[in-house]
């Protein structure tokens, strides 16, 4: 008997004498894309469409190879496709749900790709027709709030999170998204906090939900209410607030953890015995080759929790073991392809605010640490596009921090002390610094710490000269006098130094006026353009990331193998 061979929706047979079969849920596609109603010659059409596996890569494509006239043609039966999707997600069988479920990711991004350079009033035509827009896209967001909230499958969530993802990022501009403007007025806000105040569903999907959530957040904010803005502001849930922080902890963590490692390569491999043999002169170009994916969205996550909610402030203090060090048991998460955005999910979080307790031989640490580990890494290099975004939102993020009160508070608090670990740039001139002998102090100390290594490290290669005549006319007698008077031709480092520190009481500077006063930050005044250009970035790439593989339907038919 011949063999058959799947690919690309057809089922070949090895003998070259006869055409390939396709496969039925691809005949019934075809009939889709027929100008006729397919359920007319058969009644139970999309009552076996949805027991049907969904090849996405066929639907997709064949949606894109349309013109537009063709498109139009076909209309009809595009709406009732949509339609009959989320009629199927009211289904008691799981395997219909996910289905429809990917049939709707299918369809979202098929006529999206179709529609590149039309308006979002276009997109929701064609997929569901402007008189029934309102009333699908309400029973679409209340079927994927129940999936979401229910007691069920995480798999079902799991896709759920994906097509809302599919949804939020079906075009660049997320503020030119016009279907958006349903997901404003049917709310998913709870279902997501619901996902990251219950453990179990945190660590299956707060990933997702945290991207997710700081994607809608910026969806016409300067323009108009934005209703996941005024809800985030006002979380005061202590679980959801530490859940959230949880995972930005643990997406942070990751690529900290990912750095460290990398570093360590370095360190004890080829480039280190080339560094070694002929001195410094490569240290640059090694240090250039230590380069981990950067995670924009998470960060976006970050921001847009303490710009927003002052309560999310406590969060950035509290204490648990330092991640890496602690291993417990966790369920693998599934691979991703990574991104220059880091969009792709990092392993499931291995901690929660009540199920480890501390070790007094374990380090402590918390998000605000996490957060100063993975701006100094960032900050090192910032020629990248990529990293620029990264290093300056940092910025902004501590800027935000500093300016809070309670921030304050806990920063400059002397019963407070952690031992932070930053990463510092590999320099010719100074030494790389030992990392045991770091000593607690308040967190206020790491902050400065950070200020002045960025300073120090993204120097301008014309030194401003004029700007430190005083230092250096009252500092040169004094070192050209000591050199004299003990004759020594070429002092040392350590000699100039005793020399600074004898002479530094006498040296007279005049401070700058108003230092203590300060224009607040404003994100729409200053940072809009900003923030416009990192949200398209991080939507394209979450766009990306949602690859075929990822929604493959392999484990969820393994989760739902008995089938009624």
């Amino acid at each position: 008997m011949a063999q058959v061979e799947k690919r690309g929706g057809l089922l070949r047979k090895s003998s070259a004498s006869k055409k390939p079969l396709k496969e039925k849920v691809v005949l019934m596609y075809d009939e889709i894309f027929m100008n006729e109603d397919p359920s007319k010659c058969s009644p139970r059409f999309w009552e076996e469409l949805f027991l049907m596996k969904v090849n996405l890569e066929y639907l997709e494509g064949k949606l894109e190879s349309l013109d537009g006239e063709e498109l139009m043609k076909i209309k009809d039966n595009i709406n009732c496709l949509f339609q009959h999707c989320i009629q199927a997600l009211g289904e008691e069988h799981p395997i219909r749900v996910v289905n429809a479920l990917q049939t709707l990711c299918a369809l979202i991004r098929g006529v999206h790709q179709k529609n590149k350079s039309t308006s979002g009033f276009d997109i929701i035509n064609m997929l569901m027709g402007f008189d029934k827009a309102e009333l699908c896209m309400k029973n679409l967001m209340e079927s994927l709030d129940s999936l979401l909230c229910a007691e069920g499958s995480e798999s079902l969530k799991s896709l759920c999170l994906k097509l809302l993802l599919c949804l939020v990022t079906v075009t660049d501009n997320i503020s030119q998204n016009t279907i958006l403007e349903y997901v404003m007025i049917n709310s998913i806000f709870e279902a997501i906090l619901q996902i990251l105040s219950h453990p179990p569903s945190r660590r299956e999907h707060g990933y997702d939900a945290v991207v997710l959530l700081a994607l809608l957040v910026n969806y016409r904010k300067y323009e108009s209410v934005n209703p996941y803005i005024v809800k985030l502001s006002i979380v005061d849930d202590e679980a959801t607030l530490n859940g959230m922080g949880l995972v930005i902890a643990q997406a942070l963590s990751e690529y900290n953890r990912q750095y460290k490692d990398k570093e360590e390569e370095h360190q004890s491999g080829f480039f280190s015995a080339l560094t070694n043999m002929v001195g410094s002169m490569f240290i640059a170009d090694a240090h250039e080759k230590i380069s981990v994916q950067t995670n924009e969205a998470i960060l976006l996550a970050l921001y847009e929790a303490v710009h927003l909610n002052r309560n999310f402030i406590t969060v950035l203090a509290q204490s648990h073991p330092e991640m890496g060090l602690v291993t417990t048991p966790v369920s693998p998460a599934p691979t991703a392809p990574t991104t220059p955005l880091g969009t792709t999910p990092p392993s499931s979080d291995v901690i929660s605010s009540v199920e480890l307790p501390l070790d007094a031989d374990v380090q402590t640490s918390n998000l605000l640490i996490t957060f100063l580990k993975y701006s100094s890494i960032v900050m090192q290099d910032t020629k990248d596009e990529h990293r620029l975004h990264s290093g300056k939102l940092c910025l902004i993020i501590l800027t935000c921090i500093a300016e809070d009160q309670y921030a304050n508070a806990f920063l400059h608090d002397d019963n407070m002390n952690f031992r932070v670990n930053l990463h510092r740039m590999p320099m010719r001139h100074r030494k790389k610094a030992a990392d045991r002998n770091l000593p607690c102090r308040p967190l206020v100390c790491a902050v400065l710490d950070l200020m002045v290594e960025f300073i120090v490290t993204h120097m301008m290669k014309e030194f401003p000269m004029d700007l430190y005549v005083a230092i250096i006319n009252h500092f040169n007698p004094k070192i050209e006098s000591y050199a004299a008077v003990n004759h020594i031709s070429q002092l040392s480092e350590e000699q100039v130094l005793e020399v600074v520190r004898a002479n530094y009481d006498t040296l007279t500077l005049k401070l700058q006026d108003g230092l203590d006063q300060y224009e607040r930050y404003s994100e729409q005044h200053k940072e809009a353009a900003f923030f416009k250009e990192l949200v398209r970035s991080i939507s394209t790439n979450v766009r990306r990331n949602l690859a075929f593989h990822t929604l493959s339907q392999e484990a969820l038919l393994k989760e739902f193998s008995t089938i009624s």
